[in-house]
């Protein structure tokens, strides 16, 4: 991720204790039930939340994503963070944190094949809006109503998803969706092995307001 983002977090956390230590997380895989809830919302910012937000692009990083949500590091909070700069036509792209994210409206519509860190080596084709005008907050915790396009905006609606248990394989044509099962299956096994750390058999979920 970038560094300036993450200086600011361990600024903010070592203002309260000693060591700052951002964390790899383990991240949670389909099947695992946290997958599957309805995240909670923030009411605010603490100590804790500001390093699991550092904690979270560290993870998101250490696993060439573009993307990550809370409940994917087994934490059921409608909480994101995004960081488009490691592709070659976002390379200006700044990190992002997104807090209570809602949708307000949406424009157009199109096809591409998308992917995620808690369905290892699974692609599938889905339709979504093109634009979005979205209602968040930011890291911190200020509120903010802005318009998304192209490849924030998909990325945005993927990780959205995510707060509300739902996979982008969810979203897949029944037809493709069925041509994957196997690879799902596979993963829910624990038959897979992607180069990242994975939380194998989650079951315990951290909710906090």
């Amino acid at each position: 991720m970038a560094a300036g983002l993450l200086t600011d977090f361990r600024k903010l956390v070592t203002a309260t204790k000693f060591q700052t230590v951002f964390m790899i997380i383990p991240i949670n895989t389909y099947s695992d039930p946290v997958l599957s809830m309805k995240a909670k919302p923030l009411k605010g910012i603490d100590a804790s939340i500001e390093e699991l937000i550092g904690s979270m692009f560290e993870s998101m990083r250490n696993a060439e994503g573009i993307g990550l949500a809370a409940p994917q590091i087994g934490h059921s909070l409608r909480l994101l963070v995004i960081d488009l700069s490691c592709m070659d036509s976002h390379k200006d792209a700044k990190p992002m944190v997104v807090i209570n994210p809602r949708i307000l409206a949406v424009k157009g519509r199109n096809a591409y094949d998308e992917g995620c860190l808690s369905v290892p080596g699974v692609t599938g084709e889905v339709v979504r809006p093109s634009a979005i005008q979205l209602h968040y907050r930011d890291e911190h915790f200020e509120e903010h109503t802005d318009e998304f396009s192209g490849m924030m905006a998909r990325v945005l609606q993927h990780e959205i998803d995510h707060l509300d248990g739902t996979l982008f394989v969810d979203r897949m044509d029944k037809r493709d969706r069925r041509k994957i099962q196997n690879e799902l299956d596979a993963i829910a096994d624990g038959r897979t092995t992607p180069a990242y750390p994975i939380a194998r058999n989650a079951v315990a979920v951290e909710a906090r307001g």
